[in-house]
């Protein structure tokens, strides 16, 4: 028998009884979790609300998956922090076909695996704090959602200052 993680769940009386749910409310604290733009904080805890369903000889696992995130915004440079909350759906069963199911080990399941990888593909790459984040100032540097600086918003490129010149006739 493999170790499990510390998202394991026995199953037993699912299995004897196929047709029968029961909701299981899990929290962790796993390992490292991040993506180049964002992580989940250390000691930040994952919580899993499923359904675990018995159907002929597999359990399926139905809810969300929810664990906080920090990260830097792509523009601004600010700190950002979120909650993401991402849907779960999956299959354990005696015999996985890869990439479709995962495994039923014996009576139990293991929750770890599916909770990591939903959460490392749900983390934002490059993060915003807002959708309309104005960043920093080419110019000087300054956060422009905070003040003003003066400067043009709008620095062209002066390699392709003759392309402005250009008109087209209708």
């Amino acid at each position: 028998m493999k170790a499990v993680g510390t998202l394991a769940v026995g199953v037993a009386d699912l299995l004897s009884r196929p047709g029968n749910t029961r909701h299981e409310h899990l929290e962790a604290v796993l390992g490292e979790l991040a993506v180049l733009g964002s992580h989940v904080p250390v000691g930040g805890t994952v919580v899993l609300d499923l359904e675990l369903q018995s159907v002929n000889d597999a359990i399926v696992a139905k809810g969300t998956v929810q664990a906080p995130w920090v990260g830097e915004c792509r523009r601004c440079l600010q700190p950002v922090e979120r909650v993401l909350e991402a849907d779960v759906l999956e299959i354990f069963e005696d015999n996985p076909v890869d990439g479709e199911t995962r495994q039923l080990d014996h009576d139990r399941i293991d929750l770890e695996p599916v909770a990591r990888e939903t959460i490392l593909l749900e983390l934002p790459l490059a993060p915003l704090c807002k959708d309309d984040c104005a960043g920093l100032c080419a110019e000087c540097g300054a956060d422009r959602n905070t003040v003003d600086c003066g400067h043009g918003q709008n620095l062209g490129d002066a390699r392709w200052s003759a392309l402005d010149q250009l008109k087209f006739e209708d």
